[in-house]
């Protein structure tokens, strides 16, 4: 007997619904959805479809008695509840990758202290989504990317993967070293999408253990550089060349047995990527994969035009305590939504470390307009698509080869950071620092970073 009957909407329609008290049910009763049962302590919903059963030890058991309605196929069409869904599963993708490469790394730098990240981009190699791990990294990833696929785009095949740490070809400084995957269709014909990881080693040569020298002046002092390198070849991990290459030149790795291992573990955090991007194609098929790899790409680009609709005409210097200063002015055009960030009049490159490259600057721009973005979206190069970056080649913003850079990505990124926030008038800026320190000797080296932020203000 039902105690009363009630309105309820279930399965996207109104259903007259009987409730039933979950103390007067006894073993052997049934009863078919849709119904509610009353329990002092919850209450059970069941559904069109479903049914519940009490069992001779008296448990509620329920169980699908009608076939699931056939669902209608996902489309490339942008769907907001779709956009969500792919918004987490691509994000999924790189923090799964990320887990992957924190428990088979080697080294405690990556291990431990976590100076690690992973990302996921689409065959034109723009960024579609990352894990929250180390920002700096992930804005500048898709250039390293895009450096390895204008080079190696004929040639790459199946089981192939590459490796760089090249500050002028998408690098940030050299113990950042990134690896690349291709992913290709089951012909092996095409590219479906790259993966690709980078991490900070813990020692890749250069004049100081931890290859973080503070006195360097030219890149070659702050280790091995790597540019454009084939890692894996169809799928033939190449030890013997890896070897000689971070063992060669005037200032080679410290432990290269340390570097090897943790270059396999980004390289099965890149596997890992890949196949759980296969699992998303052999769900939801291939065409709508890639629509929503531009449609996540899309939302954040539309996200960051909603924050330029708001932001006015500004400017700021930002010197530095060795007397050079990084200067920015914010542009907004309204009818177009777009923004202009412009650099010019920041000071030459540096006889010293003190330099970034493009890459690390533009990481810094990408991470301030994602932090202005009140949404929970992954960050991606759409970000960037309504923006006009304009950093004069020459200066300590962009320097020319040799200069050295090691310093530009833990110190000058801080410093960009902090002069757009204070352009923009935000109160968001941190120490300026990154407090590197750094340790070791032949056998042992170690890096660390000490992160800080700042006392309250107006």
């Amino acid at each position: 007997e039902a105690l009363a009957t009630v309105t309820t909407h279930m399965a996207g329609e109104d259903h007259e619904t009987p409730v039933h008290d979950r103390e007067a049910l006894l073993p052997g009763d049934r009863i078919a959805g849709p119904a509610v049962i009353r329990d002092p302590v919850s209450t059970i919903v069941v559904e069109p479809g479903w049914a519940i059963t009490v069992s001779p030890r008296n448990h509620v058991v329920m169980e699908r008695v009608e076939a699931r309605p056939q669902r209608v196929a996902v489309g490339t069409d942008v769907d907001p509840v779709m956009l969500e869904v792919f918004n987490n599963l691509f994000m999924s993708v790189a923090e799964q990758m990320g887990v992957t490469l924190r428990k088979t790394a080697y080294s405690a730098n990556i291990k431990e202290r976590l100076d690690f990240s992973c990302a996921v981009f689409d065959p034109e190699a723009n960024l579609v989504a990352n894990a929250p791990h180390v920002p700096v990294h992930l804005g500048s990833m898709g250039e390293s990317v895009r450096a390895i696929v204008d080079r190696r785009r004929e040639s790459m095949r199946p089981g192939d993967v590459f490796m760089l740490n090249d500050p002028y070809h998408g690098g940030t400084h050299l113990p950042d070293i990134t690896v690349v995957t291709p992913v290709f269709d089951d012909a092996g014909a095409r590219v479906l999408f790259y993966i690709a990881s980078r991490a900070h080693h813990a020692d890749v040569g250069g004049i100081t253990p931890g290859s973080m020298p503070p006195d360097s002046r030219r890149i070659d002092e702050e280790g091995v550089l790597i540019d454009n390198f084939h890692l894996v070849d169809a799928g033939s991990f190449r030890e013997a060349a890896v070897r000689e290459l971070l063992t060669g030149g005037d200032h080679p790795v410290r432990d290269v047995e340390q570097n090897l291992n943790d270059l396999r573990a980004q390289i099965a955090a890149n596997e890992k990527g890949a196949r759980e991007l296969r699992g998303m194609i052999a769900q939801f098929g291939l065409e709508v994969v890639h629509a929503y790899m531009h449609h996540v790409q899309d939302n954040a680009e539309e996200q960051v035009r909603r924050v330029i609709d708001v932001l006015e005409d500004c400017r700021y210097e930002l010197p530095m305590d060795n007397g050079t200063a990084v200067r920015v002015a914010v542009t907004v055009d309204r009818t177009a939504r777009t923004a202009r960030v412009d650099f010019t009049g920041t000071d030459d490159a540096q006889a010293s470390n003190f330099n970034a490259p493009v890459a690390v600057t533009r990481a810094a721009v990408l991470y301030v307009l994602r932090t202005l973005v009140a949404d929970d979206i992954p960050l991606n190069d759409g970000c960037l698509k309504p923006v006009e970056l304009v950093i004069p080649e020459g200066s300590l913003l962009n320097p020319r080869f040799p200069a050295a850079v090691v310093a530009g990505n833990v110190e000058v990124s801080q410093v960009v950071t902090n002069a757009l926030y204070l352009a923009l008038g935000r109160q968001a800026a941190a120490q300026g620092t990154m407090n590197n320190l750094t340790f070791g000797n032949d056998r042992y080296q170690h890096y660390e970073t000490l992160c800080g932020g700042t006392g309250a203000g107006p």
